[in-house]
């Protein structure tokens, strides 16, 4: 069985989340959804995607390609989520 880009990413998230006793977040729920788009607006800053320089190259390239795909899979999920600024 094939995970999609968007539900690994918010498995990722959600394991850090529950470190800090978060409540996990859910695809199903719309208020979510905004909180994940919002997570991966701060991941595709430059800043953070090359966690300040220190990614570089193919290992780049993948990143943003992954995170890409993520914002891609989310608005096919919810399409009135209003663009990530990036």
């Amino acid at each position: 069985m094939n995970i999609s880009a968007i539900e690994q990413y918010v498995a990722q998230k959600n394991t850090w989340r529950a470190i800090f006793k978060d409540r996990p977040l859910s695809l199903l729920v719309q208020a979510d959804r905004v909180r994940i788009a919002q997570s991966l607006e701060a991941d595709l800053s430059p800043e953070n995607l090359t966690c300040d320089g220190e990614v570089r190259g193919i290992e780049l390239r993948q990143k943003a390609a992954y995170l890409n795909r993520c914002v891609e899979e989310l608005f096919s999920i919810d399409p009135t989520l209003t663009s990530l600024e990036y």
